[in-house]
């Protein structure tokens, strides 16, 4: 909630300071920006000193920022308060390795897919924001928030516990960390966090002004709209992580992509007119999407990055258990950057081309390099023959009393069956 403040409180703000889109985009990432940086040292830290006092003084240190928002008046005050404020976001890398190591590796990706499930503050940001805008004014807002986060950092002190047995003794620095990114599964799972999850908290700042600009909406029907994406995308993260335990990582990952892609093709398409010179003469045509069916996309993709910020902490979760904390890290500071990074490209984009649907033509963009560096790095290396090939369906199939045996096709020379099989 307190991370996604200005992706609300923005819009008055923009209004009052007569910024332009490329500005608002500035503005509203840049707590993003800090909650990214901070990600990798904290979860080193969690490693090392464990995620209950790492994650007590996070949360209280952003209590005093988060106060003084309300009493801001200048472009640069709220610019340098954001800053503060992001610290907030560096709890994800925190919490995942805090909770994941009180339960077996088969339940790994449920478990963190319940912690992150705390995504839908984004969301309930959309519900609790505008009513206290409206009815108190803005100022309200970020007073509101600052004595919810002191509220929740005395409850996690002292409902909350810590096992030595969860430390990972390492002398490992902020720098030596970064020499993960040598690592090209890491880089790759950077890759897939930066549109699932950085695409998530960047449509969750920029839609409720799309929505006010795009369809003329009031703010409050706005927000209320723009939850239908950020929602979903927060709550079923708990079941994107219960699916990746039963199907795995990259089964889930590699649908997520795909789904993601149809979508944002769809939204991509911006309101068009144009006249076709039929036999019968000139006939206009429109396309565009409706008020209905963007947020029923919305919803779709919504749901897909749930599933998909599931999947990617699976794989860590798989390949990197004795390093969960750093790891998630790196990946944490790619998805957050890739959050800081899109809102403003998104600005600057509209203030260019003058169309706002050029925001979803960048994430197309985003999601086909995902595609193709997924299918030349895991899809197509997938074993298609052999004995760790998926069983062929004729295996599977019955012979009744009287059927003649299946007819097998000749084996091709220099290939001898296995004994096993």
């Amino acid at each position: 909630m307190v991370w996604m403040m200005f992706g609300v409180i923005g819009i008055p703000i923009k209004k009052a300071l007569d910024l332009n889109a490329t500005q608002f985009g500035l503005l509203t990432a840049m707590p993003i920006l800090t909650g990214s940086l901070v990600r990798v040292p904290l979860g080193i830290w969690t490693d090392r000193y464990g995620g209950r006092i790492v994650m007590t003084l996070l949360m209280a240190a952003t209590v005093p920022a988060i106060w003084l928002m309300s009493y801001a008046t200048q472009y640069w005050h709220f610019l340098t308060i954001g800053l503060f404020v992001g610290l907030a976001g560096g709890s994800f890398s925190v919490g995942t390795p805090y909770v994941a190591r009180w339960f077996p590796k088969k339940r790994q990706g449920f478990a963190m897919g319940v912690y992150g499930a705390g995504n839908s503050g984004a969301a309930v940001n959309k519900f609790v924001a505008p009513v206290l805008l409206v009815a108190f004014g803005w100022t309200v807002v970020p007073q509101v928030y600052a004595a919810m986060m002191l509220g929740t950092v005395l409850l996690f002190w002292f409902f909350s516990h810590s096992d030595p047995a969860h430390r990972v003794p390492s002398n490992v620095k902020f720098t030596d960390q970064l020499k993960s990114l040598k690592d090209p599964k890491v880089l790759r799972y950077c890759q897939y966090y930066s549109i699932v999850f950085g695409g998530y908290v960047a449509l969750s700042l920029w839609m409720v002004q799309y929505y006010v600009g795009e369809f003329g909406l009031d703010i409050r029907v706005a927000a209320l709209l723009a939850a239908c994406f950020s929602l979903p995308g927060g709550v079923l993260r708990a079941f994107g992580g219960w699916l990746s335990d039963r199907y795995g990582a990259h089964s889930m990952t590699w649908w997520v992509m795909w789904v993601s892609w149809v979508c944002l093709f769809l939204l991509s398409y911006p309101q068009t007119d144009f006249t076709v010179f039929t036999v019968n003469g000139p006939r206009p045509f429109h396309i565009g999407l409706n008020l209905y069916t963007f947020t029923g996309l919305m919803f779709i993709l919504g749901i897909a990055w749930a599933f998909g910020k599931a999947s990617v902490f699976k794989y860590i979760s798989d390949d990197y258990p004795h390093n969960i904390g750093a790891i998630s890290g790196i990946v944490g500071l790619a998805g957050g950057l890739g959050g800081f990074v899109l809102p403003i490209m998104f600005g600057a984009l509209m203030d260019l081309t003058g169309i706002r649907s050029s925001a979803f033509m960048l994430m197309y963009g985003v999601v086909w390099v995902s595609l193709v560096w997924m299918y030349w790095s895991e899809v197509r290396k997938t074993e298609v023959m052999g004995e760790h090939a998926p069983a062929s369906p004729l295996a599977h199939t019955p012979v009744l009393p009287g059927d003649p045996p299946p007819r097998m096709s000749p084996a091709p020379a220099g290939l001898v069956a296995s004994p096993a099989h």
